[in-house]
């Protein structure tokens, strides 16, 4: 008998997420049909209730099915002593790096004030500045944070980052600590968040932070929606100090019809579809873990449930 994965997600797609295991020599089970809780061996998912997945006693590993696991991290969510997997999959990977690379030229080459032109039918040039000249920020140089980074580079932008160690990647000034934060913000004309939501950087985008950043700064959060003082965050546009955000996450999710965040000018919404992890290729590396398991070899992109990713 083949052992047995059990998964949790958008069943939506649920043929999809069969059809992507179907070359590989595990049984996929829905969350709604797990069949003998005894027979499951593994478990990928998203945003399990508290004390679900005790009811599979013979669990081996749990992957998330984001590339995030503050969604695992609740009282009674996870039971003790099992691995947990961060998805780390090239297409997931791709798709952020695409999102952040679209919106980083967005604002660099001015669109935003291009468009406003088109509706009032204004014929308006703004001097263009070399990709070189243009200093861009990322708040967290993990697997997404160093893919987007190199690729900024490799455009030519003038890129930082803040990590929580020092990081070393080619092209790429590498900040951390308080005090590196502070250098990284006072030169980021575009700031970008990629951060792992934990305790330490829950609110990390407020105020203070933004007051830190170059007067007609951008902000681009693609991390998690509790990364960001939307309060703040709407301030600071409004006295002219950040000029534009692209959100893609939010505190409340889906966004209540009522924020001002929808009806501000200068706020670009997109519904927490900056990246999307891709049944095909999330396949190989959840196959990859339970090769590397059998075999009696260290996983990886293990999580550090203390360090809360």
């Amino acid at each position: 008998m083949p052992e047995t994965l059990l998964i949790k997600t958008d069943f939506r797609r649920g043929a999809e997420w069969r059809e992507a295991f179907a070359g590989f020599d595990v049984e996929v089970r829905e969350w709604g049909a797990p069949g003998d809780p005894a027979e499951i061996d593994y478990a990928l998912v998203w945003k399990p209730k508290p004390g679900a997945l005790a009811a599979f006693p013979n669990l081996k590993i749990i992957f998330s099915i984001g590339a995030g696991i503050d969604h695992l991290l609740g009282e009674d969510v996870l039971p003790r002593g099992l691995p947990v997997v961060r998805m780390v999959e090239r297409a997931l990977t791709a798709g952020m790096t695409e999102y952040v690379l679209y919106h980083v030229l967005r604002f660099h080459r001015f669109m935003p004030q291009y468009e406003a032109g088109r509706r009032e039918g204004a014929w308006r040039e703004i001097p263009q500045t070399p990709a070189w000249r243009r200093r861009v920020g990322l708040l967290g140089l993990g697997v997404l944070g160093a893919d987007a980074a190199r690729a900024l580079a490799a455009l030519g932008f003038d890129v930082a980052g803040w990590s929580r160690g020092e990081k070393n990647i080619r092209g790429v000034a590498s900040h951390h600590g308080a005090r590196g934060l502070r250098e990284m913000l006072a030169r980021s004309e575009i700031l970008v968040c990629l951060l792992p939501l934990t305790a330490q950087t829950e609110n990390i985008l407020n105020a203070e932070t933004f007051a830190q950043l170059p007067k007609g700064a951008f902000v681009i959060n693609a991390a998690r929606g509790g990364h960001c003082m939307e309060e703040d965050l709407l301030a600071a546009l409004e006295s002219g100090h950040l000029a534009g955000a692209a959100l893609d996450v939010f505190k409340t999710e889906p966004l209540e019809k009522s924020s001002p965040l929808w009806r501000h000018p200068r706020v670009y919404i997109t519904p927490h579809i900056a990246s999307m992890t891709v049944p095909a290729t999330a396949a190989e590396h959840v196959m990859e873990n339970i090769r590397r398991f059998r075999a009696g070899r260290e996983l990886t992109h293990l999580a550090d449930l203390a360090r809360e990713y």
